[in-house]
């Protein structure tokens, strides 16, 4: 017998030009879905702080200075989770390489990864189904927050 299949809800879909300048609206197209959902005050400032810091990520690192192209964040909800996914359309990057730094080394920059790791309970890269871009899917479970 199958399994039932668990129904998603949509709750946002933005795309928004890899810029710095965009990541405002992103921190309310964040806030404004978990505070849909009822997340608590404190949890909704770190999801908008760990979506903002992988946006950055993507903006520096995946497309770089100089380079312009796309994001799309779409958050979904299904079964007491949101369900944050970045697509990119940057050359895919060597996902070997992309852990945090040690948090021993004094130094500025280098916290994304570790954010996304302390406040989502999982993270993934995929590989887009055309093969070009990069894809992260960040999960946190709220209803029991």
């Amino acid at each position: 017998m199958d399994e039932p299949k668990t129904v998603s809800e949509k709750l946002a879909e933005y795309r928004f030009g890899a810029r710095a300048d965009r990541l405002q609206k992103v921190r309310q197209v964040v806030r404004q879905a978990a505070e849909a959902k009822a997340a608590p005050p404190e949890l909704t400032d770190c999801l908008v702080l760990a979506v903002d810091e992988a946006c950055a990520n993507i903006i520096r690192h995946a497309y770089g200075p100089g380079r312009a192209g796309d994001i799309i964040l779409e958050i979904d909800y299904s079964a007491g989770e949101l369900i944050f996914r970045l697509r990119d359309f940057a050359a895919p990057v060597d996902r070997s390489v992309l852990r945090p730094r040690d948090l021993d080394e004094l130094r500025p920059g280098g916290l994304g990864i570790h954010l996304i790791q302390e406040i989502m309970d999982s993270y993934e890269f995929l590989e887009p189904a055309e093969g070009q871009g990069n894809v992260l899917v960040m999960r946190k479970r709220i209803d029991d927050a």
